[in-house]
């Protein structure tokens, strides 16, 4: 199943901020795309339900708890997503819908509903490297990457590195052009994917703009009816040495083969709600 952005999230650490040019500056390798292939296509499951503890921590230390249910359906080599929010009251019914198409000429498309304004609104391109519900994560996060808009190279100074006494391979990730870098925000990233089933459990994200970095780090990883999920991730918003704000993501009763239906992804049902 191609959703890079589940290994992703699935799709952040140690950064040091490197002028934009350095984005450019890393050519190609065979070998270290052939390990993205494998990342790529490995199976994240079907029709599957969740439920996610989404918390929000400030530089103070305070916390903002956001209860989710989550749905999920491939449609061919396309992955449909839907999101509903469920407590606190500030953000209950709002719910975000998402068309992940695998065509890396097709852009994906998203949808957030905001019931307080009875409104849906369109995220269009040019808001995809914004926050998505004040979290660390942007609304680029929340899709798959094209893996032929990437240069893919090993770490200069570790190609092989052990993350909580599991191996993994530590690549870089270039973007081939200024526009995936505007849309993602990000302008290259460090990723360290385990050896053993191609999971990608940490990753660092130079940000374009205010010369932040974020560091993404899967803290627990699950076997779920042979499929691997990241059951809890932590990403972290750092300026400097810094911590700006932090996220942490708690992903519970996750079901595969729940055999939904293709008419729940469509905006009529994000607006009426589960």
């Amino acid at each position: 199943m191609k959703n890079i952005k589940k290994k992703y999230l699935a799709s952040i650490i140690i950064i040091l901020i490197l002028p934009f040019a350095v984005s450019y500056a890393f050519a190609d390798d065979p070998k270290a795309r052939v390990i993205m292939e494998k990342v790529d296509a490995r199976d994240d499951g079907d029709n599957q339900t969740s439920d996610m503890e989404m918390i929000l921590i400030d530089k103070k230390g305070k916390k903002r708890v956001r209860k989710i249910r989550a749905f999920s359906k491939y449609k061919g080599e396309d992955e449909l997503r839907l999101m509903f929010f469920q407590h606190p009251a500030d953000v209950k019914d709002t719910a975000f819908l998402t068309f992940d198409y695998d065509n890396p000429d097709k852009d994906d498309d998203q949808w957030l509903y905001l019931p307080a304004l009875r409104k849906t609104k369109r995220i269009a391109s040019t808001d995809k490297s914004k926050s998505f519900m004040g979290s660390d994560l942007t609304y680029s996060d929340m899709t798959s990457r094209n893996l032929e808009d990437y240069d893919y190279t090993f770490y200069e100074k570790a190609k092989e590195k052990e993350v909580r006494g599991v191996k993994t391979w530590v690549i870089w990730s270039a973007p081939r052009s200024k526009d995936v870098i505007e849309e993602t925000g990000y302008e290259k990233s460090l990723i360290f994917v385990r050896q053993d089933n191609f999971f990608v459990i940490r990753a660092l994200h130079w940000v374009r703009d205010g010369g932040y970095n974020k560091y993404m780090d899967i803290k627990k990883l699950d076997l779920i009816d042979g499929i691997w999920v990241a059951s809890q991730m932590q990403v972290t918003k750092k300026k400097g040495k810094n911590t700006v704000h932090k996220t942490i993501l708690n992903l519970s009763n996750v079901r595969f083969n729940q055999g939904l239906e293709f008419d729940m992804f469509s905006i009529r049902r994000m607006e009426k709600g589960i």
